[in-house]
């Protein structure tokens, strides 16, 4: 019990305890804070429905059957958000207050699954935009298809019996989603190269911010977090190389006649980019909240010593 309330007194230093139950939050404060987080859930909820349904929309050929099936997905996406944001403790989004991670992160997927979206639409009903897009599409992904890179074993995941046609379509998918999600962890690199997140002055509340991870269990917290963090980066490194020799292993290769589906072509090139992404972005923002708690145990430290 000792050590489990002094692990808890080290993460409460950092985290703050937040604002319910302090004497200097008024009553019109509280329900002004409780309004914003309302109408934020409710925002994050509608556009969370609109980037599941955006696909859809955009891309013609889905049959019923499957329509259906994304608005039940959509529902269930938005509610989720609702129901997390609206909480004033998440239980399964991280980072929910330490912007703007998981706003890059949902740039991040709107800008695959439109990127991809387009260059779809673009076979069907081509426009000057789809064209564009289609055209700088294929330019990323030959750029991108050298030996051992992530879009070559992508291309090479597919049967023997695929066409030039079909391994084109595929490469310029797989380049143009690789290329997206390396521009996202690019732009959250340099929004932490800046010192802006998180942000300066706020405080980090890892109660709120890290839902899914205990502080109170195993060792100390900042060999945790930094063990974690080491385990997503690398994760989220091998994680495009490993997906296309496990699909080849395991299905024998992936068969072209999944590709004459736009739809399944968009998912599955979207999951492949923003999930190793997803995890790089998160490991790198573990190893950083482990140094900010080292930081202040440091601090508190010398202001320890002093006092003495």
């Amino acid at each position: 019990m000792g050590k489990i309330e002094a692990v808890r007194h080290n993460v409460r230093e950092f985290a703050g305890n937040g604002t319910k139950g302090k004497p200097w939050v008024s009553w019109r404060e509280g329900n002004r804070a409780v309004g914003s987080r309302l109408a934020g859930a409710l925002l994050r909820a509608v556009m969370i429905v609109v980037l599941v349904v955006a696909p859809s929309m955009l891309v013609s050929g889905l049959a019923p059957d499957a329509q259906q099936t994304v608005a039940l997905v959509a529902l269930f996406a938005g509610l989720l958000t609702f129901v997390e944001y609206k909480a004033e403790a998440p239980g399964l989004i991280e980072f929910r207050d330490a912007p703007p991670f998981n706003r890059i992160r949902f740039l991040l997927l709107a800008a695959t699954l439109l990127a991809l979206s387009l260059i779809e639409r673009g076979r069907t009903d081509p426009s000057t935009l789809t064209q564009l897009v289609e055209a700088v599409g294929a330019l990323i992904g030959q750029a991108m298809d050298f030996p051992y890179s992530p879009v070559r074993l992508a291309t090479q995941a597919l049967t023997p019996g695929a066409t030039e046609a079909e391994i084109a379509i595929l490469r310029t998918a797989a380049g143009t989603a690789y290329l997206t999600s390396l521009l996202g962890l690019f732009c959250f690199s340099f929004h932490m190269r800046l010192g802006s997140w998180p942000r300066q002055g706020r405080v980090f509340n890892v109660w709120v911010n890290l839902p899914t991870f205990d502080p109170t269990s195993g060792s100390d917290i900042v060999a945790r977090l930094e063990r974690d963090a080491r385990i997503n980066i690398s994760l989220g490194f091998l994680l495009p190389f490993l997906a296309p020799v496990a699909v080849q292993v395991m299905m024998g290769g992936l068969d072209p006649a999944s590709l004459t589906s736009s739809h399944s072509l968009i998912w599955t090139m979207t999951a492949w980019a923003f999930l190793p992404a997803s995890l790089f972005m998160r490991g790198i923002a573990m190893y950083r909240v482990a140094q900010m708690i080292r930081e202040k145990r440091s601090i508190s430290a010398s202001e320890a010593l002093l006092a003495a």
